[in-house]
């Protein structure tokens, strides 16, 4: 009977999953975009709220990413989107929902067209880079 070959990143990588960098690098870029938007949508006097979003937007992608990294949902269903692609801006909209609950905005109509952003970078960001 053969032994198995042990897994490895690389190994995994090649298997329908992605590595921990290249998610952490696909968190950085739409937490930055996201934070763009939030600074000109956004009063810059609320800059507490425009970090936090951006802060939010990362660790939501980053978070479901490597939480849901397995080939089922990595594979593209449709042409070009996987369901991880769809789904990350979901936890994108969920995350800055729950903060503005908890942190109610100076302006709940910008704060809302700043998620609305959030949630667009993060599904183009996680289609482009993923």
């Amino acid at each position: 009977m053969a032994a198995l070959a042990p897994m490895t990143s690389e190994t995994l990588v090649s298997a329908g999953t992605f590595g921990t960098g290249h998610i952490a690098l696909t968190a950085t870029i739409t937490g930055i975009l996201t934070l763009a938007a939030a600074a000109w949508r956004l009063p810059l006097r609320v800059w507490p709220d425009i970090l936090a979003v951006g802060v939010l937007a990362a660790g939501s992608v980053f978070l479901w990413r490597i939480s849901a990294n397995m080939p089922q949902l990595n594979s593209d269903g449709l042409p070009g989107f996987s369901a991880n692609d769809w789904l990350a801006p979901v936890a994108t909209y969920l995350f800055l929902t729950v903060y503005a609950d908890l942190r109610p905005s100076a302006d709940p109509r910008r704060y809302g067209q700043t998620r609305a952003l959030a949630v667009i970078i993060s599904l183009a960001v996680n289609v482009i880079t993923i």
